[in-house]
């Protein structure tokens, strides 16, 4: 596997990440958790070192999977995850689940942090990411609350998610941040117009989710496609049926360069990505060990300069219609 560097701390990763995410949320059915487990560690045997999770997932239970498959191989890979959110910490121990709202108080994530440590079974943790800003606490609090963190060795390195680049540049002030995390592939290019150019500009890495467009870009839907309602998707604008008939049109493309360079949609899409930055690692998430292998090929995939023009042409042709989130969790982005 191929390694990329994120940050000007020198964090060392590969080129490709696993998303956890998906393994106890949002996409069932879910595997089992020994099936989980087992994919997790089949991935750190094929190079995988990077893998994404958060506290909120599945209220704590993502952490706890991550933790248990990883303990045995700690000292060979890099675990991220992130704070952010008002959660109540003794319910993963029995407690009553309440309301989840934004917080990035400094008490909020001390508890966060003390929790994830827990649950991820170490005692450090290498990323740490504000998983979205919160409003009512000044970002330059919850950097100086992260710096004593770093002061203190719980946590190695910390980054933003969903965050704008006004945003970045105050916490980077603060406490230099080595990575943010947001959603970024040929189906959602935003990052491109002013958080890519801040990035490169601070030395920050990147690290998109949803690489694969929630699995839009592998070719596995079609203009007939209906989503369960336990399906997060179902709830997503471009998913929706009218909406699906005309953004089916950027798949189709993909399938054309993958049939072209004798590879998978998949693999397109994440050499796309790596093809845009050196400092770019995507994370695509998946529950099965074939599509890891499918994914982490996206890393030998190769573009020339003209065929990368040739499709930010063709890219640029292609208009993808609806919200990439609901209303509601749309709100919460670009802050």
């Amino acid at each position: 596997m191929k390694t990329r560097t994120l940050g000007k701390q020198g964090l060392e990763v590969s080129a490709v990440g696993l998303g956890c995410m998906g393994f106890t949320q949002s996409y069932p059915p879910y595997p089992d958790k020994n099936e989980a487990i087992k994919v997790i560690r089949e991935a750190v045997d094929l190079g995988v070192t990077l893998f994404d999770t958060a506290e909120v997932y599945s209220f704590f239970k993502n952490e706890a999977l991550v933790g248990e498959a990883l303990e045995p191989v700690r000292d060979r890979v890099v675990i991220a995850t992130k704070f952010g959110y008002d959660l109540n910490h003794d319910f993963d121990l029995g407690g009553t689940a309440r309301p989840v709202s934004l917080s990035s108080k400094p008490e909020t994530i001390r508890h966060a942090v003390e929790g994830s440590l827990r649950r991820l079974r170490t005692d450090h943790i290498d990323l740490y990411y504000q998983h979205r800003v919160d409003p009512d606490t000044p970002i330059e609090i919850v950097a100086d609350t992260v710096a004593s963190l770093i002061r203190e060795g719980k946590v190695l390195h910390w980054g933003l998610s969903e965050a704008a680049p006004a945003t970045v540049r105050r916490a980077h002030a603060v406490c230099p941040l080595t990575a943010v995390q947001s959603e970024y592939s040929l189906w959602y290019r935003q990052p491109e117009q002013e958080l890519l150019p801040t990035l490169e500009e601070l030395g920050i890495g990147f690290v998109p989710f949803s690489p694969l467009g929630k699995a839009m870009l592998t070719g596995r839907f079609n203009r007939d496609t209906k989503f369960d309602k336990t399906d997060f998707r179902s709830a997503i604008p471009r998913f929706s049926p009218d909406n699906l008939q005309h953004n089916v049109a950027l798949v189709e493309y993909v399938e054309q360069i993958a049939t072209q360079k004798h590879t998978t949609p998949a693999r397109i899409a994440i050499g796309w990505l790596l093809a845009q930055r050196p400092w770019i690692v995507p994370i695509p998430g998946t529950k099965r060990i074939e599509r890891v292998k499918e994914n982490i090929g996206g890393a030998d995939i190769t573009f020339t300069d003209d065929e990368l023009g040739d499709i930010r042409r063709h890219l640029d042709g292609i208009e993808i219609t609806g919200a990439r989130y609901p209303e509601d969790q749309e709100a919460l982005t670009n802050k």
